[in-house]
């Protein structure tokens, strides 16, 4: 059952400067630099470099993600709202803190499934595969309910459990019931037993919410690219645990299916996250979005754009996958549909895309921050200097008058 605490300020973080009306207008929107610094602290460094180099710029700041781990924090950050925490329990139902945001204006519930249901609370303890599940996300997204918020966005990523979202509905207050009307256990242990859905006691908001969910990647719920099979093995499952989850899935798609018509097994993005998007589209009409999209346009990323002399994104390495549906790709993208068509330029720990292969997504230009030869633990010890030293020069070369 959730409790919340006392909920307490987010981190306070420079979101925009002005000078004088006429500057140059600098948006710096980065993700996070993983195992080195998060989004915010990118950003400082970022909006350092563009200062030093222009004083007079008006810079906008906004931390980003791309729907996953670290997305909270984003939002948090750039809202400036205060962080909520609700007693739950974690992957494998042990109790837990676990945080959620409503964002300023109490219409946006923020719920990030890792908080609850992540692989990193769940560390200190054997995996579990089989029995690890996503109660305690539901317990998170039934407090943001309580709030009053009209939509809710679930930040899907680093998921302990392959339940195919059961366990969210059932901290909703759904009850999952096997053939003789007995509550079936967590986890993807449960789908395999599951007969019948009582919604009976499910929140009473629920279904009158818009149900939004950041996703990363568009594998099914089911088969040889489905949750189970692709996923499961980072969360401990073995070649049976795989072939018994994948056939519960499937059980609990038919069962999604007759209860409302919905077919899940083969949607894009549905085998997200154990699956969870299968459940929520099908009981609660929930959106599928890309994650990185998704976040901007809740810190507001759109309307910064729109006089923009110049745009900073980041990450701790830009490749091949940057320009599929991480925050470049969505940066590059929505600076594109700008009335300003801003230059957007990457700023990186490395660069591996080719340079032709980033002009071709939007990207004008790419820099590492790696000063030569030089080794990781040096450079991470160095990244905000280096990147604050990277976007100086960034900023003189592109604002140069």
């Amino acid at each position: 059952m959730t409790s919340p605490t006392t909920a307490e300020p987010a981190a306070q973080h420079a979101v925009t400067r002005t000078d004088t009306p006429d500057a140059p207008h600098v948006v710096v929107v980065p993700d996070s630099f993983k195992g080195s610094l998060g989004a915010t602290d990118v950003a400082a460094a970022l909006r350092a470099g563009v200062l030093a180099a222009c004083p007079g710029a008006r810079v906008t700041s906004l931390a980003m993600a791309d729907g996953g781990e670290g997305t909270l924090d984003a939002l948090l950050t750039t809202w400036s709202t205060p962080v909520r925490h609700v007693e739950t329990v974690d992957a494998v139902g042990r109790p837990r803190t676990a945080r959620c945001a409503v964002s300023p204006d109490g219409r946006t519930g923020v719920v990030e499934l890792a908080e609850a249901s992540g692989l990193p609370a769940v560390g200190d303890v054997p995996l579990q595969p089989l029995h690890a599940g996503t109660r305690g996300t539901g317990e998170l997204a039934a407090a943001v309910l309580d709030a009053g918020v009209e939509e809710v966005l679930v930040c899907l990523g680093g998921s302990a459990s392959t339940d195919g979202g059961a366990g969210v509905l059932a901290g909703l207050g759904a009850r999952l019931l096997d053939a003789g009307g007995d509550p079936v256990p967590d986890g993807g242990e449960g789908l395999a037993q599951v007969a019948s859905l009582d919604l009976s006691g499910l929140h009473p908001r629920a279904r009158a919410v818009r149900w939004r969910l950041a996703v990363d990647v568009t594998n099914p719920l089911v088969g040889e690219l489905g949750s189970a099979a692709v996923f499961a093995p980072q969360k401990g499952a073995g070649p049976g645990d795989v072939a018994f989850l994948d056939a519960a899935l499937a059980r609990w798609a038919d069962l999604l299916e007759r209860e409302t018509g919905v077919r899940v097994h083969e949607l894009p993005g549905a085998g997200a996250a154990g699956g969870v998007p299968a459940a929520l589209v099908a009981l609660l009409g929930a959106e599928l979005e890309p994650g990185a999209s998704l976040v901007a346009e809740a810190v507001g990323l759109p309307a910064a754009l729109e006089d923009a002399a110049l745009v900073i994104t980041g990450e701790g390495s830009f490749d091949s996958q940057s320009v599929r549906g991480k925050v470049a790709d969505g940066v590059a993208r929505l600076a594109a549909a700008s009335a300003a068509r801003p230059p957007v330029v990457v700023v990186a720990g490395q660069v591996l895309l080719p340079a032709e292969q980033a002009r071709a997504a939007g990207i004008a230009a790419a820099f590492s921050i790696a000063p030569g030869p030089i080794g990781l633990d040096d450079l991470m010890s160095r990244t905000a200097a280096r990147l604050s030293e990277v976007a100086a020069s960034v900023t003189s070369l592109t604002l140069a008058r």
